[in-house]
């Protein structure tokens, strides 16, 4: 496989192959990020400091196989401190300020060609966002990230029945709320 081998390369020091790597899991990491903060700036950054310290810190992955949940579990506990600041702001920014502009539909790759409209994703955003911190991260793992329950399990320290658990009742909830949405 192509990527355990650039996994082994930038292990070495080989930044060529690192810089392959970032731009197999770039796409990943910016919508998860993008829908875990709702923030274009504060995804980028975020995304731009897990690729700088797992780049400075991949000598010391052990399990070549396991760099995807490594870096997307550097990326989870650096959203999670960017969530925290969030809570501790007075006034948080409206979904329509922070996800304005066909960029972030684009992101997604849900702008207008696949027939997702604004509002649809605006919709979407808003039953993403109502969710509790840690069924975000799952939603976002499972889907961004494409890991099973028993990945996100170990990467968030959880047994695998909650985590399927909290998965199910989270897309239930977001299905119920654009479901009232569309009136359906």
């Amino acid at each position: 496989m192509e990527e355990l081998g650039l996994v082994r390369r930038a292990k070495q020091g080989d930044v060529d192959a690192y810089g392959r790597l970032y731009e197999m899991v770039y796409k990943d990491l910016y919508r998860f990020a993008l829908f875990t903060l709702k923030n274009p700036q504060d995804a980028e950054d975020v995304v731009a400091d897990t690729v700088a310290d797992s780049f400075v810190g991949i000598g010391k992955l052990k399990a070549d196989e396991a760099f995807r949940g490594w870096i997307f579990r550097i990326l989870t506990n650096k959203c999670r401190r960017i969530l925290k600041r969030y809570a501790e702001r007075p006034v948080m920014k409206e979904y329509g300020e922070a996800m304005s502009g066909r960029e972030n539909a684009a992101a997604f790759s849900l702008g207008g060609e696949d027939g997702v409209n604004r509002e649809d994703l605006m919709d979407l955003y808003r039953a993403f966002g109502s969710l509790p911190q840690e069924d975000r991260l799952i939603i976002g793992l499972s889907f961004f990230g494409g890991y099973s329950s028993e990945e996100i399990a170990a990467m968030l320290k959880r047994k695998s029945g909650t985590v399927r658990s909290r998965q199910s009742r989270a897309l239930a909830k977001m299905r119920q709320m654009l479901t009232g949405a569309y009136g359906l």
